[in-house]
């Protein structure tokens, strides 16, 4: 069952927080994985259930990005109430949002994984008018290389949520020049959801003069759930530990 994920931390780093975001249509059970390595390493973890997600597709075509950002945010803040250091980390959409904060609130670093910027299906322009024509489009969801496993994402995408999601992506585009906070992007080599155009904007627009990208040969979209997730999850803690003084 898709639910959000809360860990208060524990020993030297239960003071470190790190608010975990998922992607569209998706849940939290992509991220359950790299929410638990951080959680067991110590950090304050807080992984929300985003507004329109873990319900059905047509509740996700009548939510507006807001609400999704609502929720992070939240999450977000939640954290920097009680810990003196707050990172944030997402996955595809997520990413996005967790870019946002970044561009909003003095976060300490960024972590990302095939965070999505721009669209790989040129229809996704156009999905302000397709909406009243088009409920749904098929499912973006479970896109692995590893066999056997599932995020339980949705089994159609809302045309609607599409334009939404469009206008999250504009206005994150035009905010990136005010992350500033040091930021690791996991690409995979390989992905059939997001664009490498994504990361090409990304790079372009950040105000952070700190970027690495570490690329992922054996995972595909997901990244998390894939082949490389160990990598992510302990690459990823190691960058928040060096990070604990960036603000």
């Amino acid at each position: 069952m898709a639910q959000s994920f809360r860990s208060p931390g524990h020993g030297g780093l239960s003071r470190i927080g790190v608010a975990v975001c998922h992607g569209f249509t998706g849940s939290p059970v992509s991220m359950q994985g790299w929410s638990e390595h951080l959680a067991d390493a110590g950090f304050a973890v807080n992984m929300p259930l985003l507004a329109g997600h873990g319900t059905t597709w047509q509740d996700l075509g009548r939510t507006p990005w807001e609400h999704w950002y609502r929720d992070f945010e939240a999450a977000y803040l939640e954290l920097a109430a009680r810990c003196d250091t707050v990172f944030v980390a997402g996955m595809s959409m997520g990413g996005a949002l967790a870019l946002r904060v970044a561009a909003l609130h003095p976060v300490a670093g960024v972590a990302l994984v095939n965070p999505g910027l721009t669209f790989s299906d040129n229809r996704a322009k156009y999905s302000g008018l397709l909406k009243f024509a088009l409920k749904s489009v098929p499912a973006i969801g479970d896109d692995m290389k590893l066999q056997g496993v599932s995020e339980g994402a949705y089994a159609r995408t809302p045309v609607a949520a599409v334009h939404q999601l469009s206008q999250l992506f504009t206005d994150t585009i035009n905010l990136l020049p005010r992350v500033t906070a040091p930021t690791l992007v996991f690409r995979s080599t390989v992905d059939h959801v997001v664009p490498d155009s994504s990361l090409d904007v990304l790079q372009e627009k950040i105000g952070s003069t700190e970027l690495q990208v570490v690329s992922l040969e054996n995972s595909y979209h997901v990244a998390t759930m894939d082949n490389d997730a160990p990598l992510i999850f302990s690459q990823s803690a190691d960058f928040f530990r060096r990070n604990l003084h960036a603000i």
